[in-house]
C-alpha cells in the first residue's frame, strides 16, 4: 500500500513539474548556447533555491531511513502534495504571456524523459527493499530532473539532425518546382520582421508569393513555411534570417540560396552571444556576401556600421537613407500620432512619389524605403508602389497602436533594442495626453547592457509622465539613469509583473486620455521573483 502512494505521489510530482521545465526549455531556446542551463542554475541557486533544497534534504533523509513509520508517511504525503500544488503555481504563472507549444519536439523530449524516469524507478525498485528509501531515491532524481532534462535533448540530438535533413530535402524538392522563383533574404539587428511584412504588402500589388511567418528566422522556420506553402506557382518568397552568432546566417542562405538581400540595421542586438559589435557585422553581412554577382542587396547609408563595411563580393548595391546621400531617400517627413508622409526620391530616373502609412516612427520609414528600394528594381511600378504602403498594416507588437476606451496603447512589446526603444519613445511623446511606459528594459546585450538600459532611462525622462519598472534588479539602470536627469521618484513604480504593473496603470487612471507605452515584454525566463 505505501508503495503505492509512493509511486502514484512521485509520478505525479514529476509530471507536474516537468510541465514547467518543458516551458522554460522551450523558452530557452532548447539549451541552445546553454540558455537553459543557465536559466535553471538562476532556479536552482536563487528564485525557487527553498523547494530545491528541501526535496534534496528530504529525499537524503528518506534514504537513510530504514523503515516508514506513521508519522513519516503522513508528512511524505503531505510534502509531495505541497510540492505538487507548489509546481502548478509555479507553471501557470509562467504559462500566461508565452504557454507550451506542445509541438512534434516537446512530445519526442517528453516520450524519452518519461521513459528515463520509468526505467529508474524500475531499476530502483529491484535494487532497494525498503520502501522508504525507494521514496528518497525516486526524490532525488526529481530535485536534479531539470539538469537531467539537458541530457535528454542531447540524446536525441541525432534524432533531431535526422528530422531536419528529411525536412530540408523535402524543402528543397519544392523549391526546384518554383525555378522562376525570387528568393530574399531580410537580415538585421532590427526591423526584419517588419520590413518582411512591408515588402510582402507591396510585392502582392504586382505579383505572387509568400513569406516566412511572424518570426520563423532559423532554419527549422525556413523549412516548415516552405513545406507548408500549398502552391508552387509563386513569383517570390521572403525569407527572414536571424542570427544569435557567427555562421549562423551564412547558413540559412546555404538552404535557400537568396539573389536578393536587405540587410536593415546593425546594432548592439544579442551581444551576448555574439560578444562584439565587429562579430554582429560580420554575421549580417553574410546575407549579402552570400548573394551572386546578378543579384541585388539592399544596404542603409545612414547605417555607419553599413556605410562602413567593405563588401567581399561584387552585388549590386541599392542604398537608402535619409540623412545621407543615397541611391533611394525619403524627403519632406510628415509624422503625427495618425500617420506618416513622406517622398521618396529615386536616383536611377530621376523620379518621385509621395506616399503614406499608418505606421509611426523613423525605423519605419527606413523599413518602407528598403521594401520599395528592392520592389521597385523587381519591376514594382510607382502607382502600385504608392497603394503597397498605403495598404501596409500594424505589424503585431512592433509599435502597434491599439485604442481601448480611454487608453492608446502604443505595443512595441515584441522585443527592445537600443535604436527601436528611442524611436518607441520618439512615437510616445507625439501624443498630447498623459503619457506612461511600461517596460523591463533591453536584455542580452552583453557587458554593454547597463550602460544602454541607464541611457534609456535618461531618454525616457524627457518625455513619460510615469514610469512602470518591471524587475527591481533588472531596471535598476533605467532607474538610475530617470533620477539622474532628475526625474521625479514618485513617478517610478517598480513592479514584479507586466501585468501587475498594467493593472495598476488601469485602476489609478480611472477615466483619464492616457497613452502607455509597452516596450519589451520578456518571456517568463525573465521574470524575478518576489
Amino acid at each position: 500500500m505505501n508503495l503505492a502512494i509512493v509511486i502514484i505521489l512521485s509520478n505525479l510530482l514529476l509530471f507536474v513539474s516537468s510541465l514547467y521545465y518543458f516551458l522554460m526549455l522551450q523558452q530557452n531556446s532548447y539549451n541552445e548556447n546553454k540558455k537553459y542551463f543557465h536559466f535553471i542554475n538562476d532556479d536552482v541557486l536563487y528564485k525557487y533555491a527553498t523547494i530545491y533544497i528541501f526535496m534534496l534534504v528530504f529525499s537524503f533523509l528518506l534514504v537513510i531511513y530504514e523503515d516508514f513509520p506513521l508519522y513519516l508517511l503522513i508528512f511524505y504525503i503531505i510534502s509531495i502534495l505541497i510540492l505538487i500544488l507548489s509546481f502548478i503555481k509555479i507553471y501557470k504563472a509562467h504559462n500566461k504571456k508565452l504557454p507550451l507549444k506542445i509541438t512534434s519536439r516537446v512530445k519526442r523530449i517528453m516520450a524519452l524523459d518519461y521513459t528515463l524516469f520509468i526505467v529508474y524507478e524500475l531499476i530502483m525498485y529491484f535494487l532497494i527493499k525498503q520502501t522508504v528509501s525507494y521514496a528518497g531515491s525516486v526524490l532525488m532524481y526529481i530535485a536534479f530532473h531539470p539538469y537531467i532534462l539537458i541530457i535528454v535533448v542531447l540524446l536525441l540530438t541525432p534524432v533531431e539532425k535526422m528530422i531536419f535533413n528529411h525536412y530540408k530535402k523535402e524543402a528543397l524538392a519544392k523549391l526546384n518546382k518554383m525555378p522562376n522563383l525570387k528568393v530574399i533574404g531580410i537580415t538585421g539587428s532590427f526591423g526584419k520582421t517588419s520590413t518582411k511584412m512591408i515588402l510582402n504588402t507591396i510585392l502582392n500589388t504586382t505579383y505572387k508569393g509568400f513569406c516566412t511567418p511572424a518570426s520563423f528566422n532559423t532554419p527549422n522556420g525556413l523549412l516548415i513555411t516552405i513545406n507548408k506553402e500549398k502552391t508552387i506557382f509563386n513569383d517570390y518568397f521572403i525569407s527572414e534570417m536571424g542570427a544569435k552568432k557567427v555562421g549562423e546566417i551564412k547558413e540559412l542562405c546555404d538552404l535557400v540560396y537568396p539573389k536578393y538581400g536587405i540587410l536593415t540595421s546593425i546594432g548592439p542586438a544579442h551581444l551576448e552571444t555574439f560578444k562584439s559589435l565587429e562579430n554582429i557585422q560580420k554575421t549580417k553581412f553574410e546575407l549579402i556576401e552570400s548573394l551572386p554577382s546578378d543579384g541585388i542587396a539592399i544596404l542603409n547609408k545612414d547605417d555607419e556600421y553599413q556605410r562602413n563595411y567593405k563588401l567581399k563580393n561584387k552585388v549590386k548595391t541599392i542604398w537608402i537613407g535619409i540623412e545621407n546621400e543615397a541611391d533611394v531617400m525619403a524627403k519632406d517627413i510628415k509624422v503625427t500620432s495618425s500617420g506618416t508622409t513622406f517622398k521618396i526620391y529615386f536616383k536611377e530616373g530621376k523620379r518621385s512619389i509621395e506616399v503614406s502609412t499608418i505606421l509611426l516612427g523613423n525605423k519605419n520609414i527606413y523599413n518602407i524605403l528598403s521594401a520599395c528600394a528592392l520592389a521597385s528594381a523587381l519591376g514594382v511600378d510607382d502607382k502600385a508602389l504608392v497603394r503597397g504602403v498605403k495598404e501596409i498594416k500594424p505589424i503585431s507588437h512592433r509599435l502597434e497602436i491599439k485604442n481601448v476606451g480611454n487608453m492608446t496603447i502604443i505595443d512595441d512589446s515584441f522585443n527592445s533594442n537600443p535604436v527601436g526603444a528611442k524611436n518607441a519613445v520618439d512615437v510616445l511623446a507625439l501624443f498630447n495626453t498623459k503619457k506612461i511606459i511600461i517596460t523591463p528594459g533591453m536584455i542580452e546585450m552583453g557587458q554593454k547592457q547597463e550602460e544602454l538600459n541607464k541611457t534609456f532611462g535618461t531618454q525616457i525622462s524627457k518625455v513619460a509622465d510615469e514610469v512602470y519598472l518591471i524587475g527591481p534588479k533588472q531596471t535598476k539602470p533605467i532607474y538610475d539613469g530617470l533620477t539622474q536627469e532628475g526625474y521625479k521618484e514618485e513617478n517610478i513604480k517598480v513592479k514584479n509583473s507586466f501585468n501587475e504593473a498594467f493593472d495598476e496603470v488601469k485602476a489609478s487612471n480611472g477615466n483619464k486620455n492616457i497613452t502607455v507605452l509597452f516596450e519589451n515584454d520578456l518571456p517568463d525566463s525573465y521574470m524575478e521573483g518576489k
